[in-house]
């Protein structure tokens, strides 16, 4: 049979821009035609049958404007939106904006001190292992400016997390201990840095200290292409001790006197929009994003698409938590008003029109939804290393939840990267918030294990693992997580220390006594309470706090240990944070003899 004559598109002679989640009537006005026509065009040459306010694929609305004789440029929904307003934007409305510091280095050179020292707190001190876990924003003043610092990570697993915080700033910090040298996550930091051409300053840290040798410091980087000012380079460095509060006001004059050097500039009169530096699931607020405004003012109220999510802005925080209505150019905030949890690194833009704004979200759900999809007997850790002796590859199965976004992201990554020939290491699934019933039915069916980092398993979902015998792995630190996963895969997993759990305890009521502190209230709910065992602090599941008991009291007796059913009042060492809800999970760490080689 003949087939029919071939369609002949008319010649290209214009260009239209395309965004994602495009309508069929939007796409007609921008072609310039009537929307039934393309409707038309959609019936006879791809036989789908759509609506005028019905949202197009990016793919096929290319298609139908090359029959309508125009090319596509595509763009995204933040960007065209972004661009109308650019266009109508003066050099008049735009002033002069704080810089957006990042600070880098290797673990442990004093990147977290430095900052505690530049605004007078104490963030280092709360680290697990004492390396920053999350991403922490803050601002400053100096001479009467603003300067925002972002604190990233310094464990090598947060490459990411530290590329991305080269995407949003203006000047990075690059952090070297004067007593230690240039290590691999100095270079690793130099090269971000040099990627994102963003100007370096090098603080030299530690310098009070005996062994202190910056020259060496200078010598070194210059082999890396960063020459000293004071050698005939290019590169400001300054020597500081974090400690000693040494130099800091040098170095916030330099960032200052760089940022001038690049006339950075903003329009705070447009809407706001940012970039999610961090996301955590909050019981009580429920979703908090942590977001870098970079241009705009983002105000109490204003409606706001961030990736495939929604919301209305109900409430924002500044770094020291407090209520803030609005938040300008190069500033962070804590946002509270999403709809559900945003992906880190997505672009927050405030909108004004709110029904396009839930089209593209819809839309984009579908696309995540489908990608979800297209994708890819119980297990534990041990047991794992006996099945790796028949030799074929083995797939290790795991289900990840941790406290906050950015950590699930780089830890799926960190622990997909750790596969060898020989063990293929699938996350089936990353979240954010306490380890549920749910996570562990899946790690049932899937034959799973469930690694949580800073959230407990909730009461119901621990009966469930008990029951179905799925293994869950509980971590504070990176880089033992990691450790342990590759003990298991070359089959040394041998643990030294083991964890027993004797019982757990809910707080009724804080007592605030004078000269003793906070005295806890509680009712044990499940097996003992002893006076030597090791607590856990939980509040909605997530890990607040790690230590030992200082007093356990019945009436007002010393006791030691409290069964299940009883009242008691407890008090822990060096903590005063307690609040009526939080649960104490009390346990003890046994020491156990590794096992010879089999």
């Amino acid at each position: 049979m003949r087939r029919e004559q071939s369609f002949e598109p008319p010649p290209i002679d214009r260009e239209i821009t395309v965004a994602e989640g495009v309508t069929v009537k939007e796409l007609s006005e921008k072609l310039g035609v009537k929307a039934n026509l393309v409707i038309k065009k959609l019936v006879e040459k791809m036989k789908i049958f759509v609506t005028i306010n019905q949202t197009l694929d990016v793919k096929l609305a290319e298609d139908l404007a090359r029959d309508f004789g125009a090319s596509t440029n595509k763009v995204s929904y933040e960007q065209e939106t972004t661009h109308e307003i650019e266009q109508t934007e003066v050099e008049q409305d735009r002033e002069r904006r704080p810089p957006v510091v990042t600070i880098m280095g290797h673990v442990d050179h004093g990147k977290t001190s430095l900052l505690d020292s530049i605004r007078s707190a104490n963030v280092a001190g709360g680290e697990a292992g004492g390396i920053t876990q999350h991403i922490g924003a803050y601002h400053v003043e100096k001479n009467g400016r603003t300067i925002t610092f972002i604190d990233t990570p310094g464990h090598e697993a947060f490459t990411r997390m530290r590329a991305r915080g080269a995407k949003v700033t203006d000047i990075v910090i690059l952090v070297v201990a004067a007593d230690d040298g240039v290590m691999p996550q100095t270079l690793e930091a130099i090269d971000h840095a040099k990627a994102a051409g963003v100007p370096i300053i090098v603080a030299i840290n530690k310098v009070d200290k005996p062994d202190a040798q910056p020259d060496r410091i200078k010598q070194q980087l210059a082999d890396r292409g960063l020459l000293a000012e004071d050698w005939g380079g290019d590169t400001v460095m300054v020597q500081v001790s974090a400690r000693a509060k040494t130099n800091l006001d040098l170095l916030l004059e330099m960032i200052l006197l760089v940022a001038d050097m690049q006339a950075l500039k903003a329009n705070p009169a447009r809407p706001g929009m940012g970039t999610v530096l961090e996301a955590q699931l909050d019981r009580g607020r429920g979703p908090v994003a942590t977001v870098l405004v970079r241009n705009g003012t983002l105000k109490v109220g204003d409606y706001f698409i961030c990736g495939s999510v929604f919301g209305r802005v109900r409430a924002m925080f500044d770094d020291l938590g407090q209520s803030v209505r609005e938040v300008g150019p190069s500033l962070p905030a804590e946002v509270i008003g999403l709809e559900s949890m945003p992906e880190v690194g997505d672009t927050l833009q405030a909108v004004t029109d709110t029904a396009k704004a839930k089209q593209i979200v819809i839309y984009r759900e579908r696309k995540t939804r489908e990608a979800a999809m297209s994708k890819t007997n119980r297990i534990t850790l041990d047991q794992f290393h006996d099945q790796l002796k028949e030799g074929e590859i083995k797939d290790l199965n795991i289900i990840l939840k941790t406290d906050v976004g950015g950590t699930a992201e780089v830890l799926s990554d960190t622990l997909q990267k750790l596969s060898t020939d020989k063990v293929r290491i699938r996350v089936l699934h990353a979240g954010v918030g306490a380890i549920t019933e749910t996570d562990v039915l899946l790690a049932s069916a899937s034959n799973a294990i469930i690694v949580g980092f800073n959230v407990r398993p909730e009461r119901t979902a621990q009966a469930v693992a008990e029951q179905e015998k799925v293994d869950i792995r509980m971590h504070t630190i990176i880089y033992e997580l990691a450790d342990e996963i590759k003990r298991a895969m070359i089959g040394l997993l041998a643990p030294v220390f083991k964890e027993v759990y004797k019982g757990r305890a809910k707080v009724r009521e804080v007592f605030r006594i004078s000269k003793v502190g906070a005295v806890a209230g509680c009712a044990v709910e499940d097996g003992v309470l002893t006076r030597n065992s090791e607590v856990r602090l939980l509040r909605d599941n997530v890990v607040v706090h790690t230590g030992k008991i200082e007093s356990l009291k019945r009436f007002k007796n010393d006791a030691s240990e409290v069964k299940a059913g009883f009242e008691c009042g407890v008090s822990l060492a060096n903590y005063n944070d307690l609040k009526p809800g939080d649960v104490l999970e009390a346990f003890v760490t046994e020491r156990v003899a590794a096992e010879g080689a089999a």
